[in-house]
């Protein structure tokens, strides 16, 4: 999910799309808070650990 954010930012920074970023930044942020949720032991959506 953080890569697919990254890539989207980038793809609408390039572009010009504002859409895209808008999109990249929220998927990053939700990628970074389940990564580190996963990190700390808590179980993210059912999950023990998060990838």
């Amino acid at each position: 999910m953080i890569i697919l954010g990254i890539i989207l930012l980038v793809v609408g920074f390039v572009t010009g799309i504002s859409i895209l970023w808008t999109i990249g930044i929220v998927l990053a942020v939700i990628g970074v808070v389940l990564w580190i949720l996963g990190s700390l032991g808590h179980a993210v959506a059912g999950r023990r650990h998060y990838w």
